[in-house]
């Protein structure tokens, strides 16, 4: 393990040979009945102690976080846990901004729990390349989070979605998964504990 000097002049311990930045593993056990906003609702939120806030938007929406992690993370403190930002892993990217956009997912991450939030680690890939630093600084045996969103559109990402699946179970050996978006038919009985989008919570209402 190193050390790795982020922007804000803080030390956070770091893991894998791109040193990203290392998240410890989270105090929350999810139990499906909190209710977890997205963070483009975070601020009018008047009570948010019970709820947890998720990133699975487009990136423009919360870029400001890691613009401003100060003033956010003094708003994000409020909840009772948050999500990692799922900063955008496009295969159409060049490598190193997917890598760069992992390492800013982590660094927020572990900058949340220097504040004393409760961070939740979001996964993400792209391609089977990906697999070798898209799970470095994730914490083992705890929960995670994912979403399927824009993974199911054709044969190819539903694989590559699958296969970054089991690569995830098999490096994290999660506790808990928390899942947004559509449960694909291959994932349908495994133990996936499901975050409701806005218009689902709205619709059931």
């Amino acid at each position: 393990m190193r050390f790795q000097l982020n922007i804000d002049k803080l030390m956070f311990e770091t893991d894998g040979v791109w040193d990203m930045p290392l998240l410890e593993a989270t105090q929350t056990t999810f139990t499906g009945a909190e209710e977890v906003i997205p963070f483009n609702y975070a601020i009018t939120e008047r009570q948010p102690q019970n709820k947890g806030v998720h990133f699975f938007l487009d990136d423009y929406q919360f870029e400001r976080v890691w613009t401003y992690p100060e003033k956010y993370g003094q708003i994000l403190k409020r909840f009772k846990f948050v999500l990692t930002p799922d900063f955008s892993l496009y295969r159409n990217y060049p490598k190193i901004m997917q890598m760069f956009n992992h390492y800013r997912k982590q660094w927020c991450g572990c900058f949340f729990q220097s504040l004393g939030i409760d961070v939740i680690a979001t996964a993400c890939w792209s391609d089977e390349d990906s697999f070798e630093w898209c799970f470095d600084g994730m914490p083992q045996d705890t929960a995670v989070a994912l979403s399927s969103v824009g993974t199911q559109m054709n044969k190819r990402t539903k694989r590559l979605f699958l296969a970054g699946y089991e690569k995830m179970k098999e490096k994290l050996h999660p506790r808990q998964i928390l899942f947004y978006g559509q449960i694909p038919e291959e994932l349908k009985k495994e133990e996936l504990l499901r975050i409701e989008s806005f218009y689902e919570k709205r619709f059931r209402r």
